[in-house]
């Protein structure tokens, strides 16, 4: 499915452009129910979530911002929320984090589908099968691979998607590697929906802890992160969130001009 046919059919009132990338603002039953008709009519749709962080890798890496330009695109986080705010008047609908969307949706789909797992640790891959398995019973979830192979390996993984055909797809590689992975590799041939879904794995594994439930209503998933994984997150929420904020005030009075690829 042409991302583009797919925005005008969802309608221009149900875009928000932030730095450059058009985000779906959609409630999150709306969502559930648009993926799961995206999935019965076997409409190829390549899906990814944007918040600050890959916002601000997009803005300065023209090759991702092209690659994001034809997947549809979710809201993740109080960053993008911010954005919208400032530059709309009212921030996204819901919040449809991809570490709590695709269990929901996967849940709420009645109808059996076939879910492929591509990346993190075999271990954790494994884990995370078992937890989705439990929690949506009606559907099959299979690990295809870790994400840690090289370019000769490559093409063995790719036929091996295509032989499973799976309706979703879930991509764990990070950003922006698992987004150019399935912009380079992933087609109609291969499955439905290949979602870019980052440490999903490593959350549903266990291995990654979640922040408790009252830090998550209040927006600070970032901060707790943060505090869990200082040296490796600290660029991205001490320097990203405040550069990313600071980019969207560039837009808001510069207009369209402050999108991806340019390099401030």
């Amino acid at each position: 499915m042409n991302m583009h046919t797919a925005r005008a059919a969802i309608g221009r009132d149900t875009l928000k452009t932030i730095l450059g990338i058009p985000v779906l603002a959609i409630r999150w039953d709306d969502a559930i129910t648009m993926l799961a008709r995206l999935i019965a009519e076997r409409r190829f749709t390549k899906v990814s979530f944007l918040n600050a962080h890959n916002a601000n890798i997009a803005y300065t890496d023209p090759t991702f911002a092209e690659a994001l330009d034809d997947f549809l695109i979710l809201p993740d986080g109080v960053g993008v929320d911010m954005a919208a705010k400032l530059l709309y008047g009212a921030p996204f609908p819901d919040n449809l984090n991809g570490t709590d969307f695709i269990p929901a949706f996967l849940k709420a789909s009645s109808r059996p589908l076939t879910v492929g797992l591509l990346g993190a640790t075999r271990v954790n891959a494994e884990a995370a099968s078992s937890k989705l398995s439990a929690l949506a019973v009606q559907h099959k979830f299979v690990v295809i691979h870790d994400g840690y192979f090289s370019a000769a390996e490559e093409p063995t993984i790719v036929d091996k998607i295509e032989m499973l055909r799976p309706d979703v797809l879930l991509v764990a590689m990070g950003v922006p590697r698992q987004e150019l992975w399935i912009a380079r590799h992933i087609d109609q041939r291969h499955c439905t929906l290949p979602i870019a879904v980052g440490a999903l794995l490593d959350f549903l594994s266990g291995t990654v802890p979640r922040a408790p439930l009252w830090m998550r209503r209040l927006r600070l998933e970032w901060l707790f992160r943060l505090w869990i994984e200082p040296g490796r997150l600290w660029r991205r929420y001490v320097v990203g969130n405040p550069l990313f904020l600071w980019r969207v005030v560039g837009q808001k009075f510069s207009g369209a001009g402050a999108g991806p690829g340019a390099n401030h």
